[in-house]
Parts: C-alpha cells; sequence; structure tokens
C-alpha cells in the first residue's frame, strides 16, 4: 500500500532543537534559583523518556529536592520560544524538500507531537521561509491529547482527524519514545535521529536515516 500520509513525529524532525531545549532547561533553572546544570551527556540519557515537566519532576526527586516542576517547565518553555525567535533556523537535510514533494505526490502531511501549541507556533515561524503553517494537513500538540509519548494517544489523534488508517501513514521520529508510539499506533516509523538521541536505540523503527526522502518513506510504508 502507498503511504497517503506522513506524519513528523516531533519539533525536532523538522528543526533540531535539541541543543536550544538544553539549554533553555538550564536558563530556566537558575531563573528559579535552581543549583542544577544538565550537561550534555546527562541530557541525553534524560531523552530515553519524554516529557519535560517530567524529566525536571524526575530529577528534583533524583537529587531529594522539591521544585514547581511546572512553573519551571513554563519557564523553559518562554526561554526555548526566544530562542526559538532570535537565531536563525533551518529545516532538517530533506525536510522541506519532503514535505512539498508529498503534497504534490497528492499526500497528506502532519505534525504529531507532545510539545505545547505555543512550542509549535514557535517552530514555524522559525521556519516560515521554508515550511508554511498551511503545509501541515494536520497539528496535533498538548493542547489536543494529554497522554505523552510513548503513549499513542496523539498518533490515534490524528489518524482520526485524517480519518486514515494506521497503514495508511508513515512516520517520521527523532527519539525512542516517538517511535514506540508510532508503532504502538500500528504506523510503520522511520528513525530520524537528531543531534543528541544518534546513539539511541532505534531498534523498533523500521528504518534509520540521516535526511529526509520521500521516495524512501513511501518505499518503507508500501
Amino acid at each position: 500500500m502507498s503511504p497517503s500520509a506522513v506524519l513528523l513525529g516531533s519539533i525536532s524532525t523538522v528543526v533540531d532543537t535539541s541543543e536550544l531545549q538544553r539549554r533553555a532547561f538550564n536558563e530556566a533553572f537558575a531563573r528559579h534559583g535552581l543549583d542544577w546544570e544538565w550537561d550534555r551527556d546527562r541530557y541525553v540519557a534524560m531523552l530515553e523518556s519524554n516529557g519535560g515537566r517530567d524529566r525536571i519532576a524526575e530529577y528534583a526527586r533524583s537529587v531529594d529536592e522539591s521544585v514547581d516542576a511546572d512553573a519551571v517547565h513554563a519557564t523553559k518553555s518562554q526561554i526555548f520560544q526566544e530562542l526559538l525567535g532570535s537565531s536563525a533556523q533551518q529545516p532538517r537535510p530533506g525536510v522541506a524538500e519532503t514535505i512539498r514533494a508529498a503534497h504534490e505526490q497528492g499526500l497528506r502531511v502532519g505534525l504529531v507531537t507532545s510539545t505545547s501549541k505555543e512550542n509549535v507556533a514557535a517552530l514555524l515561524d522559525a521556519v516560515k521561509g521554508e515550511i508554511g503553517t498551511g503545509e501541515l494537513d494536520v497539528v496535533v500538540d498538548s493542547s489536543r491529547v494529554e497522554a505523552t509519548k510513548p503513549d499513542p494517544a496523539a498518533y490515534r489523534v490524528a489518524l482520526d482527524a485524517l480519518g486514515l488508517e494506521a497503514a495508511q501513514c508513515v512516520a517520521v521520529e527523532d527519539n525512542v519514545g516517538g517511535v514506540q508510539a508510532a508503532v504502538a499506533a500500528g504506523i510503520p516509523c522511520v528513525a530520524f535521529p537528531n543531534e543528541n538521541t544518534a546513539s539511541s536505540d532505534f531498534a523498533s523503527a523500521a528504518d534509520r536515516v540521516d535526511h529526509l526522502d520521500l521516495d524512501r518513506l513511501r518505499a518503507l510504508a508500501a
């Protein structure tokens, strides 16, 4: 079966924001008076699970500190959005071309993420010269689904919105939890690791790439 939709699974499948995210966490900790510093090795290990708020809460427990994880995460999100808007951003290799080719060939394109609507808006504003909001046929964010990946709920919301079966889609994910979510929803998934997930074990992905190409995605779904 030839796919009817390509579902990009996180904002870091569009732009590699992983190091911006880590910087935003550390700046948020400083603003909240926390003597925390997540170095790259620690942060890479944390990326095996999804959900920034949960990472903050879990880390607080590990160092036996009490924090308002929701407040810290809200500050982190604000900083991240500011960083996205204040620096030049380019789509990852092949992403803009794949989106355009998908539409030319009659496929739909979605963004299926557990992050906030505000983070998605900041991302799309940062790449508006390359990817327009009108090029996404469905966007699922935390305002539309409560459960975070690896729970497959976000993908099920996207499938319902598109009126498609899982086998009619192919997903692209940059982290292990995202791949697990797509697979749990029954969607073939390609791993597209970002700068900080390149060493992760993507054994459950059907393929692994460092450059998006629609023909390769179509071949996987077929």
